[in-house]
């Protein structure tokens, strides 16, 4: 298996080979210097205005013993370009070979939470479930969950990250099972008999024949039971969604169905979900969160031995990110600035805060609830 192990990555080993040929010059010319590197994005994907930050954790962890001092936004906070998000000091040889598993950290899974908080935020209260590790590389799976799970997927369907996060993975049947069956309702049946009463019986309806029909039938055997039907209908096949989730409901309710909930899966976006919310119940997304637009960080020296220095086009000198507490509206300023008021009236407040001393890390880890919850409140104060 082509998989990188977690010694590989603390000890530098995936690295771009220009950081390892920069030391040799840095160490053989005895350069090595005191530098602060700034970790921000300068655009966003299109359509973009906003994205949540997710992956610090683990560049704590591979930071965790080196002669560095860490600052950074707390993770799961909304940030926007051209904002300071995180920034490293010591020497530079202490975490150059770093760079590229940092930003991989970063990039890839602050793409993925800002996905799933933008469906998520379309979506509002129906819940949405990360169905998407399978479309991805299965040694990063727990990493997609956390991420999904962070920008606001109320659930996924992974083992392991269950396992890991400590939350109960969600799911209830695939196609499989019908075509082993034979019989949708037999299928049903089964699961209801089998599975532990705890885990809702939402069972899928599409395997066969017409969903109106494979529904009713659903419905008339489990009785109160049923909690869901779900449509995971192949695009080929699938129509128009939304008159079907239609049809359904009026069929279900006229029968007295009306607690019976309809749950859509299968290549849904942002556009597919926001054309159905009001009709759907839930939502299972795969794709489009798994494999989400990276958001594009990039790390900067800002300051060299204490003194402001930069490449062109990057702003020198260490900073803080002033952000309102009520209403969100933030501000970069040096980092020696007194705390400016909001055009609200409120006194901002520094975000940018010391993480990690000498490589010790100051505080415990967020629990992932605590950052899912921090990200679900501030994706409310943004368009």
């Amino acid at each position: 298996m082509y998989i990188a192990s977690a010694d590989d990555i603390k000890q530098g080993k995936v690295t771009d080979v220009y950081f390892e040929r920069a030391l040799r010059i840095i160490k053989a010319k005895n350069l090595d210097k005191k530098v602060k590197a700034e970790i921000s994005v300068k655009g966003l994907p299109k359509g973009y205005n906003w994205a949540v930050l997710c992956g610090l954790e683990e560049v704590l962890e591979l930071l965790n013993g080196k002669n560095v001092n860490v600052r950074s936004i707390p993770e799961g906070s909304i940030f926007k370009e051209n904002e300071p998000i995180l920034e490293i000091e010591g020497n530079y040889s202490e975490f150059a070979v770093f760079e590229t598993a940092i930003l991989g950290f970063l990039s890839q899974e602050s793409g993925v939470a800002t996905k799933a908080a933008r469906i998520k935020k379309i979506a509002g209260n129906k819940p949405v479930l990360s169905f998407g590790a399978r479309r991805m590389h299965p040694a990063i799976a727990v990493a997609i969950e956390r991420a999904a799970y962070i920008g606001g997927c109320d659930g996924f369907s992974t083992v392991i990250a269950g396992d890991v996060l400590n939350i109960e993975p969600s799911g209830t049947m695939p196609h499989s099972l019908m075509l082993i069956v034979g019989d949708t309702v037999k299928a049903a049946l089964y699961f209801d008999e089998v599975v532990e009463p705890n885990v809702a019986r939402v069972v899928l309806i599409d395997t066969f024949s017409d969903e109106k029909f494979e529904a009713l039938r659903v419905a008339e055997n489990l009785k109160e039971r049923l909690s869901g039907i779900r449509l995971d209908t192949p695009s080929s096949r699938r129509g128009n969604i939304r008159k079907i989730l239609e049809e359904l409901r009026w069929e279900l309710d006229l029968r007295g169905f009306n607690n019976v909930q309809l749950f859509v899966s299968g290549g849904l976006n942002e556009e597919s979900v926001a054309e159905i919310v009001d009709i759907a119940d839930g939502f299972g997304v795969g794709t489009s969160v798994s494999s989400a637009t990276t958001i594009d960080f990039s790390m900067d020296i800002v300051e060299v031995e204490s003194k402001p220095l930069s490449k062109k086009g990057k702003i020198s000198g260490s900073k803080n990110l002033f952000r309102c507490p009520n209403c969100l509206n933030s501000i970069v300023l040096p980092k020696n600035s007194k705390n400016p008021l909001c055009s609200c009236g409120s006194v901002m407040e520094n975000i940018l805060v010391d993480v990690m001393k000498n490589g010790k890390m100051i505080k415990e880890t967020e629990d992932v609830k605590t950052i899912k919850n921090r990200c679900t409140r501030e994706i409310a104060y943004v368009d």
